[in-house]
């Protein structure tokens, strides 16, 4: 059977070997965060609003920024979004992935990478989770790597500054607690600056659940020990950049450049860690509605731009001036508005990724045989992850001042509730209307034969009026339905009521 590769040295990603630990072999990133670079600036440092330290006055050139009417009307958008989220999910969702690519409020936006990424659900579902794990000491293998690694993660920023403090505190909990709660794959580096973004936006507890979501929804498969999932999407990768840029794709087959180069750190990344920062946040807000076919198109923009010409190729005819320029990307390729334009515009969609990813598999199948990572399927998107796993929440809902006892009306009814309820009750109304008439006839019934036995008694009875009527001595006699002294008391009863009045009637006369 075919060697899987990172066994071998067949396959072009034996060296990847090391990523789980070491992700990037620069030694100047490795010295990033040291205590004598952030020594270096002043008392009172200054930040940009993204919150990363400043050295100078000139870094601190702001990109273009939306005008604060529009922010605000934005930000309105979205709590009326959140507030009913699974109503927008279903039934409007394309507003939703409009919104997305016009980019999310800064305000809101760790509120919204979560409720687009499902993992507001999964908290929800899994309370107390975090703290259990948080509370267990962890594997000492991964305990070690993981703290060798919290200072270069974004050492310049003002949470991840200082060694030992609260930002790199908690990227050790949510790293830590993955490893608890997926100990089949463990950790890897990539899964570092992945947990430093989210952190930014939000609490430790929803940072992990939005990283579980990111490591089994969005990009199942990466994180894992042999990487196939990785070089399976490099594969899909290079297959699209032939319909994308052609030029681009000759070049890097004549150089016989493999994908996994350079889109490894790009993907598992998801180029936190490649462009600039506002550029990063659109592409975020993007990934978490549209899913990874977003970072498809980055990086296919990437590659088109840079090597998509003639002339760009000139500058990079060798394998390694190619590798140097696909390493340093030109700015202006990279910024927000030109990069987020063009991303929206290429014309690649979640069934064209899939289609390769068929056909990709099937190849790897032929040479290296079955994968070894068993990995859940992957999901599209927002839509795709909401689809599947139904919400059980109620998000942004007033509390009502006056509760109502449980066998009320307050339950919502849906439609066909009450189109049962309406055919049962006209049933009810029929069987009434039948079992009156039935009543009906029944008294008509009685009161006739009761008609007919008094004509009868009536003609062989003598009245008690002093009728002339001949009796029939063998009949028994006729007793009054009243016995005689309750009679009596009734006519004097009667007596004195007619007494009275007229006793009345005289009083009021005179």
């Amino acid at each position: 059977m075919a060697q899987s590769p990172g066994e071998g040295s067949m396959s072009p990603s034996a060296s990847l070997r090391g990523t789980r630990e070491t992700l990037s072999s620069d030694p100047e990133l490795e010295s990033l965060g040291s205590d004598s670079e952030i020594n270096g600036f002043p008392p009172e440092r200054r930040t940009d609003k993204y919150g990363f330290l400043l050295k100078s006055d000139v870094d601190g050139a702001l990109p273009e920024e939306v005008p604060v009417d529009v922010l605000r009307q934005r930000e309105a958008k979205w709590l009326d979004m959140l507030s009913s989220w699974d109503k927008w999910m279903a039934k409007r969702h394309k507003k939703i992935k409009l919104r997305c690519q016009k980019g999310i409020p800064p305000s809101l936006r760790g509120r919204a990478w979560q409720y687009l990424s499902g993992s507001r659900v999964k908290m929800d579902q899994n309370k107390d989770k975090f703290d259990e794990l948080d509370r267990m000491a962890g594997d000492p293998k991964w305990v070690d790597i993981i703290e060798r690694d919290l200072h270069r993660q974004f050492p310049f920023h003002e949470m991840f500054v200082a060694r030992g403090g609260h930002g790199q505190q908690d990227l050790f909990k949510v790293l830590k607690a993955y490893t608890l709660y997926r100990p089949e794959e463990g950790y890897c580096q990539a899964q570092a600056p992945i947990a430093a973004v989210l952190l930014m936006h939000m609490p430790a507890e929803q940072a992990f659940w939005c990283l579980v979501q990111i490591c089994e929804k969005y990009l199942p498969g990466y994180y894992s020990e042999k990487l196939e999932a990785i070089q399976l999407d490099g594969r899909i990768l290079f297959s699209l950049l032939r319909k994308v840029s052609p030029v681009a794709y000759k070049h890097l087959s004549k150089q016989k450049i493999d994908p996994i180069l350079y889109m490894t750190e790009w993907f598992m990344c998801a180029f936190s860690r490649t462009l600039p920062w506002s550029s990063v946040l659109r592409v975020w807000d993007m990934f978490f509605c549209e899913g990874v076919k977003i970072v498809f198109r980055v990086a296919l923009v990437l590659l088109k731009y840079t090597l998509g010409s003639s002339e760009k190729l000139k500058s990079c005819q060798g394998q390694y001036e190619t590798m140097e320029k696909l390493k340093a990307i030109d700015p202006k390729y990279m910024q927000e508005n030109f990069l987020i334009g063009e991303i929206v515009e290429l014309q690649i969609t979640e069934r064209d990724v899939e289609r390769e990813h068929l056909i990709q598999l099937k190849k790897w199948k032929e040479e290296f045989g079955e994968l070894q990572c068993k990995s859940p399927p992957r999901m599209h998107g927002a839509k795709a992850i909401s689809d599947s796993d139904p919400p059980n929440h109620k998000p942004l809902e007033h509390s009502p001042s006056i509760i109502l006892p449980s066998n009320t009306s307050a339950i919502k009814k849906t439609r066909e509730q009450k189109q049962m309820e309406k055919e049962q009750e006209k049933q009810r109304a029929k069987v009434a209307k039948e079992r009156e008439k039935e009543e009906k006839e029944k008294k008509k019934l009685e009161k006739k034969k009761s008609k007919g036995k008094g004509d009868q008694s009536n003609g062989n009875v003598k009245e008690e009026n002093g009728g002339e009527g001949t009796r029939d001595h063998r009949q028994e006699p006729v007793q009054p339905l009243v016995p005689k002294q309750n009679l009596k008391d009734t006519l004097k009863v009667h007596q004195s009521n007619e007494s009275l009045c007229s006793k009345e009637s005289e009083d009021t006369y005179l």
